[in-house]
């Protein structure tokens, strides 16, 4: 009897750990990153495609595993409106399947912000998961003297469910510096979400972390001011227990935005 119950017990526990392990693993999310914030027009700009480890609630910006291609897209919005999608040119930056990441290049052909677009629609672990992505940059003619101003489609929504918008312009980054987010669900300002801000290198605390964490009001809106120059990234999530659909029990949304904020000020020099 005793040996049964032993036996019993592990494979509980070994249950629970498959579990804990599919759930985290549904729960990693995917974000976008160039290389700077600021480049000139037909300069080369590397666009990598990640899957980090968040899904402990966002608490760090380490890589975990590596995006399949087969349900997500990838494409830059020129400050035009025009649309070019990378997708079938990202290169696997890894040895083996599941580690690195996708990369692909681009060049910049007008001056502006252009919007770095991913999304994910797929089913695992009987949830549904619909993700989006989101970074820019500020091609210039001239990196001494960027041109502002008539390009404000960087702020403009792109219709995700889940999705936050950039309410400062990029080539205003710097350390010491607020900028803006607004998180909106199906068109609308999503009061109460809570959205994390993550430097690269730093752990939040456990639950909620005030210094790199904040709740939306009835704008939606949150403001962080970073510290230095790093990638910053921006997150949040929020589950629609009812809504189901065949193979899945559940939806998930998770919207990120990559911030690269530089350590000097392009615009405040």
């Amino acid at each position: 009897m005793r040996s049964c119950y032993v036996s019993r017990t592990v494979l509980a526990t070994l249950f629970a750990g498959c579990c804990a392990f599919a759930s985290g693993a549904f729960a990693h999310d995917t974000w976008v990153q160039t290389g700077g914030s600021l480049v000139r027009v037909a300069d080369l700009v590397h666009i990598d495609l990640m899957l980090g480890n968040h899904g402990n609630d966002h608490r760090d910006f380490k890589i975990a595993s590596k995006v399949g291609l087969d349900a997500c897209t990838l494409e830059v919005v020129a400050p035009s409106g025009n649309s070019y999608d990378v997708k079938p040119d990202l290169i696997d930056l890894g040895y083996a399947p599941k580690e690195g990441f996708w990369s692909a290049r681009f060049v910049p052909g007008e001056e502006g912000v252009h919007a770095v677009v991913h999304t994910i629609d797929s089913v695992f672990h009987n949830t549904r998961g619909i993700k989006s992505a989101k970074t820019c940059f500020h091609a210039a003619n001239s990196l001494d003297a960027p041109k502002l101003g008539g390009d404000e489609n960087f702020a403009r929504p792109l219709g995700h469910t889940l999705e936050i918008v950039l309410l400062s312009h990029p080539a205003t980054l710097g350390p010491g510096i607020p900028f803006s987010v607004q998180v909106l669900y199906q068109g609308k300002p999503l009061e109460g979400a809570k959205v994390s801000f993550v430097p690269r290198g730093t752990v939040l605390a456990e639950g909620f972390d005030a210094e790199y964490e904040r709740t939306t009001g009835a704008e939606g809106k949150a403001n962080f001011t970073p510290k230095e120059g790093n990638f910053v990234l921006v997150s949040v999530r929020k589950t629609e227990p009812e809504q189901k659909g065949e193979g899945y029990d559940a939806t998930a949304y998770t919207a990120t935005l990559l911030m690269n904020v530089p350590q000097i000020c392009a615009c405040c020099e």
